[in-house]
């Protein structure tokens, strides 16, 4: 897969089949549609072109309501490739993109970057200055332009519609076996191992990798999961993971990610973890003593290698 500079207009002359939007999380509702441009193209003997943003556009329009995101870009772009996509195009959003009049965009990027000679876009899918352009206007913009228009439904779980929203909700409610039937895997988030206040190893006979998640990524809810450690130097472990503020230690504190990484024994500081949530175990609580904070802990790392072995038999 090829992921396209701003300034890149060396796509192959035949042309392309185009998607644009932000597709965070990439779930189910999403790999419907991209599967079905990457399938027409490769019928076609197209590109397939996905258009998205190197940031959401919430974040430039309307920060103080800009949501939590679900895959942050690397991930977004992995799981774009696994989907067999041609290019990816990166567009940066910034106060002069969201000023940007949506024919202009269309001008400019679809026909003049990308070559598109189909878009396919999601049924209520809306982009440009105000969020003024829909299916309607690229459509009567391919008219005039040469290209083919389609909007597609995401689908439906349970009666509902598969949205990021509605995944961010169940992950934000610590439902995240519910949230991974939406996004077709589990929820996992990223970031580096940091040192901690210590207390894992040498007091509670159970360590612990503190990863520190950017304030920008949706976490579940605070409280006990079982899940996977992974990270390119030592590959993926079973683990048990509480989000949580440690309240039988401290009044108050923000979430903290620790990972108990089960069956591991080795030096973690500095990797770059991917964290993957795969049932929720119980909600956090304070202890009386340490000593029923500990029996606690076993409990959960034993529930945790249950469930994570569970998953791994399917």
């Amino acid at each position: 897969m090829h992921v396209l500079a701003p300034e890149d207009r060396a796509l192959p002359a035949a042309g392309s089949i185009v998607t644009i939007g932000v597709y965070d999380g990439v779930h189910l509702g999403h790999q419907r549609t991209l599967g079905r441009m990457v399938r027409e193209a490769r019928d076609e003997g197209l590109t397939s072109v996905v258009a998205t943003f190197d940031r959401h556009p919430a974040e430039v329009v309307r920060p103080e309501h800009a949501p939590l995101l679900l895959c942050d870009l690397p991930q977004r772009l992995e799981l774009l490739e696994g989907l067999g996509v041609d290019v990816v195009a990166v567009i940066p959003f910034d106060s002069d993109r969201a000023r940007e009049s949506a024919e202009d965009f269309v001008t400019d990027v679809l026909v003049g970057q990308l070559g598109a000679t189909k878009v396919i876009v999601g049924e209520d899918f809306r982009f440009g200055r105000d969020r003024q352009g829909d299916v309607a206007l690229l459509r009567s913009a391919g008219e005039r332009q040469g290209f083919r228009v389609e909007g597609v439904t995401l689908g439906e779980a349970d009666g509902n519609p598969i949205s990021s929203t509605r995944i961010r909700s169940l992950v934000s409610e610590g439902a995240v076996e519910e949230a991974s039937e939406l996004l077709g895997r589990l929820h996992q988030v990223r970031g580096p191992v940091l040192h901690g206040d210590g207390r894992g190893g040498p007091e509670l006979g159970c360590p612990t990798a503190n990863v520190h998640v950017p304030d920008a990524m949706a976490l579940p809810a605070v409280g006990i999961y079982a899940g996977f450690y992974e990270d390119d130097a030592v590959g993926r472990w079973p683990a048990a993971i509480s989000i949580g503020r440690r309240p039988t230690f401290y009044e108050s504190a923000d979430p903290l990610v620790e990972v108990h990484v089960i069956g591991f024994d080795g030096d973690l500081y500095g990797h770059q973890a991917r964290v993957s949530f795969l049932a929720h175990l119980r909600a956090e609580e304070r202890f009386d003593s340490v000593e029923e904070l500990i029996a606690q802990m076993r409990l959960d790392i034993e529930a945790s290698a249950q469930r994570c072995a569970s998953h791994d038999a399917r």
